[in-house]
């Protein structure tokens, strides 16, 4: 048997569990080379391209757009156009991956090839089961047309060529009409294709669609046929059973000495639903009207992580007010005479964090779970919390320490870029020893934020503001910005703390020690 590649779900960073199918980027049937563009994945925190792990054939995609698989997982098959697709068959059901559409079903030769459907003149094809809905073309065609069977329009036949964004369902139903998908617009989330979506198609081109078969009704217990004739029962009991069917088996019995009365009777009657049971109408309530929003793989990690912080960590916080009016002028400065250099309270915050881990490095630390000890590190990598539309993502400034304001301030632009855009590498999000968090742009005066585990601790930045400040005695106008900083107390003790605190206000306070 020829070589047969597996293409595989990867492991971008030691917190991706699965990964999410956004798009395929090479067709089935097309070669590719090491190093070329597959696909699309979105993991928990981004969206990233996976490279083609060696040269190869792309013979069949297992994993369709919008699937959600664990690392590892199969995503598509490679193998030379001399290989079969009997081959391939085999080779996915010995490892376990054999629940996956045949070539026949895929609109595809074996050779890889996308071929027409061809209908077959001579054999009829079976009858359907009675809960299958029956493929019948329109008028035009001069087919005969069953009674309660699926019409579709000619304008919606055809077969589905490439990937459309479907839901699997939505393909097999496709196939089984005869549907080109691309002529049907998805009403789900991304634009993805769903079998409501064929139907109202149909049914806007002029087809019609199958009645769905209706639940069997669920809870009814089951029926006795033994011989109920020495079952005690009063006589208007036993003609009243005999009458409606039910057997005195099923009754239970409640009346005199021991016998099944008339109320046992009705109430085998009510539980076999053989009368429907008279309930009041309960008055109209009006609804709320409401939008449910479903989790998005980054925000249930989001919220996994943030609370297994809440839970684990004994948070801390500490709060100081800062007084910024000489920072601001030396930004103002620098802004105004350095070309192409635009430089952001928050750049001067960030250094300022990096200055103050290194005076106080016992807060440049990390706290390993697994087995109850410290990681302190000698370089400073400072997360700085970037709000997106589907959640917060925090790239890394590492070395923060050992950079000057303007690489700090082109490299945290650089990366809330790439976090916006989803292009972030798994190594520029993960890992850090502190974050800092600014909601000053939004007017936020304070706040405090939940720590970014493993890291041991995170700065909550508000807006700076002029307030009034006794300076020798006198009321004067001065731009304070109050930080808070939370604190996992299994690390970082109060004293620890505000002695980080007390470094960061000398830094912010004098901000020229940050230049040399």
């Amino acid at each position: 048997m020829s070589e047969i590649k597996l293409i595989e779900v990867p492991k971008w960073g030691l917190s991706m569990e699965e990964g999410t199918v956004a798009e395929w980027l090479v067709e089935e049937g097309a070669s590719f080379s090491k190093g070329d563009l597959i696909c699309e994945i979105e993991t928990s925190k981004i969206a990233n391209q996976l490279e083609a792990p060696f040269d190869g054939v792309l013979r069949r995609v297992v994993a369709k757009p919008g699937e959600t698989l664990p690392v590892g997982a199969v995503l598509a098959v490679s193998a030379e156009a001399a290989v079969s697709d009997a081959e391939i068959e085999e080779f996915l059901a010995g490892i376990g991956a054999d629940q996956l559409p045949t070539p026949a079903e895929s609109g595809r030769s074996p050779g890889g090839q996308p071929t027409a459907a061809q209908p077959d003149l001579q054999s009829s094809p079976p009858a359907p089961a009675a809960h299958e809905s029956v493929q019948v073309t329109g008028a035009a065609t001069g087919s005969r047309q069953r009674p309660g069977a699926t019409i579709v329009p000619d304008a919606l036949r055809g077969r589905t060529n490439g990937d459309v964004f479907a839901t699997p369902h939505a393909h097999r139903l496709a196939d089984e009409l005869s549907i080109d998908l691309a002529r049907v617009t998805g009403t789900g989330r991304g634009g993805r294709i769903s079998v409501a979506d064929i139907h109202d198609t149909i049914r806007a081109g002029g087809g019609t669609v199958a009645p769905q078969p209706s639940p069997t009704p669920s809870g009814i217990p089951g029926r006795s046929f033994e011989d109920d004739t020495a079952v005690p029962a009063t006589p208007v009991g036993r003609r009243l059973a005999a009458s409606l069917g039910i057997n005195l088996h099923d009754c239970r019995a409640t009346g005199s000495r021991g016998r099944v009365c008339e109320a046992d009777v009705r109430e085998a009657e009510r539980r076999f639903r053989l009368q429907p049971e008279v309930v009041a109408a309960p008055e109209p309530v009006a609804e709320a009207e409401f939008e449910t929003i479903p989790f998005t793989a980054m925000r249930k990690a989001i919220g996994q992580r943030l609370q297994e912080s809440k839970r684990s960590a004994p948070h801390f916080r500490l709060t100081a007010d800062l007084q910024i009016d000489d920072l601001l002028a030396l930004r103002t400065k620098i802004n105004a005479t350095v070309p192409a250099v635009k430089l952001s309270v928050n750049d001067f915050v960030v250094k300022a964090c990096a200055a103050a881990l290194r005076k106080v490095p016992d807060v440049n630390v990390q706290f390993d779970e697994a087995t109850q000890s410290v990681l302190r590190y000698a370089s400073a990598d400072i997360s700085v919390a970037v709000a997106l539309p589907s959640g917060l993502i925090t790239p890394i400034v590492r070395g923060a320490d050992g950079k000057t304001l303007a690489e700090i301030s082109g490299e945290v632009q650089s990366l809330v870029t790439k976090a916006k855009t989803g292009k972030l590498t798994a190594d520029e999000f993960q890992g850090g020893t502190f974050t800092v968090s600014n909601l000053g742009m939004f007017g936020v005066r304070e706040f405090d934020a939940i720590i970014n585990p493993p890291q041991g601790a995170i700065l909550a930045v508000g807006a700076g503001q002029e307030r009034p400040v006794v300076v020798d005695g006198q009321v004067v106008a001065r731009t304070m910005l109050t930080v808070t900083l939370s604190c996992d107390h299994r690390v970082i003790d109060g004293a620890l703390g505000a002695t980080f605190l007390r470094e960061l206000r000398r830094f912010v306070e004098s901000p020229a020690l940050m230049l040399v």
